[in-house]
């Protein structure tokens, strides 16, 4: 009996191809049957989901035979087939209390990211339509799929979408969420012995229907962790289960990922998403004001404008200026009406932190790390290693990603010539440690104020 919802929808495709070919009608095919899926197997009878109350009727009264048929050819059991309305399923209640999941215990969905609420544009289209067929056949035709592109640019925003999307159809499928950095914490604490009740690829085989990883690119450098993601892949993978991935970049380009997983990563599908261009991140912050009670009608066009041309390089460098102004205009400033006198005052601040950043060298960097802690700059590029030096060149290595958005091997180059690994598990340890170490924060604080003033 299939269990998982790749399983079921495996079955499903096959049968399709069966129905469509015996039909021989593509209008009655499309109209009745598209969009299609089994919800659930109850007893001897497969619960399919359509379109409508009226498909429902339809195909209940006409071609519950010929589904029947197809079913069990495809799979040699004298299934029986009923069909319902999808806008009539609601998740079946539990009978007992959930177990609790052995891995990812925190792991959660955002119910806020959605495809409803994404801005698709030139830039992300294709990845956007790509996700959204998954949606709608996971384990289907395009798997893996991996997006790719810089910081900012919606990559989580589409894979949690996919996640919430599924949730949405079929509320009994498992889902995982998770980054890149997640799964590195999770196998640590399984080799360590701190996990023991279950193996975690079984987990994965038993207790996943759909894998959504962020990040992939925080695995290099981890051998060890590396091959336990390949024994997941590949368990996900054979089971016809789907797999989604984002990356900061295209695999092929991914240094010191092994190459077991960059092949397996390019023989799915491969999107990128580019940075918007001025009609989409003008639309983005049109939702973004609307999402905020507000209408753009309360802003001056030529704002808009300004903004979207300004704050491009990103999803959240746009949302950032945007809840400047709006700070600044409820706070400091109130107004019913934003003008653009008003949103040069807002922003002025960020602005200025802009074109100091345009200015910034890794070099120059370096040297203000390097004062900061009464280094030299050779100490902090060099190869020794002494805790309080090597602090400096983590958060040196930082900053240049963070400010300059700097490729890992460029960061590298700079400081003497160390590899793409190095420079990310730096970056990486920064970022974690800023969770909670309050004199990291101030220091950092304190040192993009003196690079401003550069």
């Amino acid at each position: 009996m299939p269990e998982s919802i790749s399983q079921l929808t495996a079955i499903w495709n096959r049968s399709l191809k069966r129905i469509k070919d015996k039909l021989g009608d593509d209008h009655i095919y499309d109209t009745f049957f598209g969009g299609s899926y089994i919800d659930s197997v109850q007893g001897d009878t497969l619960l399919i989901a359509v379109n409508s109350s009226l498909g429902a009727t339809v195909l209940t009264a006409s071609y519950t035979e010929l589904v029947q048929s197809c079913v069990q050819e495809e799979t040699s059991t004298n299934y029986k087939v009923e069909f319902v309305n999808q806008g009539s399923l609601k998740a079946a209640p539990l009978e007992k209390e959930e177990k609790k999941p052995t891995f990812f215990a925190e792991a959660r969905l955002d119910p806020k990211y959605t495809f409803s609420n994404f801005v698709v544009g030139d830039s992300n289209r294709e990845a956007f339509q790509a996700a959204l067929m998954i949606s709608h056949n996971p384990g289907g035709t395009y798997n893996p799929l991996l997006v790719h592109s810089q910081s900012g640019l919606g990559k989580t925003h589409l894979l949690q979408a996919i996640g919430n999307e599924i949730k949405a159809r079929r509320p009994m499928a498992k889902v995982l969420y998770i980054s890149a950095s997640d799964f590195v914490d999770e196998y640590i604490r399984f080799a360590t012995g701190a996990k023991q009740d279950q193996s975690l690829s079984q987990y994965f085989k038993n207790d996943v229907d759909v894998l959504l990883i962020d990040d992939i690119q925080y695995l290099i450098g981890r051998s060890k962790t590396m091959e336990m993601f390949f024994i997941v892949f590949q368990a996900l993978y054979t089971q016809g289960k789907q797999i989604v991935i984002t990356s900061d970049q295209d695999p092929s380009r991914l240094e010191g990922i092994d190459e077991r997983l960059k092949t397996r990563f390019s023989s799915g599908l491969v999107l990128p998403i580019q940075k918007p261009d001025l009609k989409t991140s003008e639309a983005i912050l049109r939702m973004k004001i609307e999402a905020n009670g507000l209408s753009a009608k309360d802003f001056d066009e030529d704002v808009i404008e300004f903004l979207a041309s300004r704050f491009s390089s990103s999803v959240r460098d746009l949302e950032g200026s945007l809840n400047r102004l709006l700070f600044y205009t409820i706070n400091l400033e109130p107004t019913q009406h934003i003008t653009m006198d008003v949103t040069k005052k807002a922003i002025a601040s960020l602005i200025s932190a802009q074109e100091s950043v345009g200015k910034l060298t890794e070099d120059k960097i370096i040297a203000t790390v390097a004062d900061y802690y009464s280094l030299t700059p050779a100490q902090i590029t060099g190869k020794i290693r002494t805790s309080r030096i090597a602090m400096a060149r983590h958060i040196a290595m930082f900053l240049s990603r963070s400010l300059l958005d700097t490729p890992f091997t460029k960061i590298g180059n700079s400081f003497g010539g160390k590899d793409h690994a190095t420079v990310m598990n730096a970056v990486s340890k920064v970022e974690k440690s800023l969770k909670d170490d309050e004199s990291l924060k101030q220091a950092i604080d304190d040192l993009k104020q003196r690079l401003k003033a550069k």
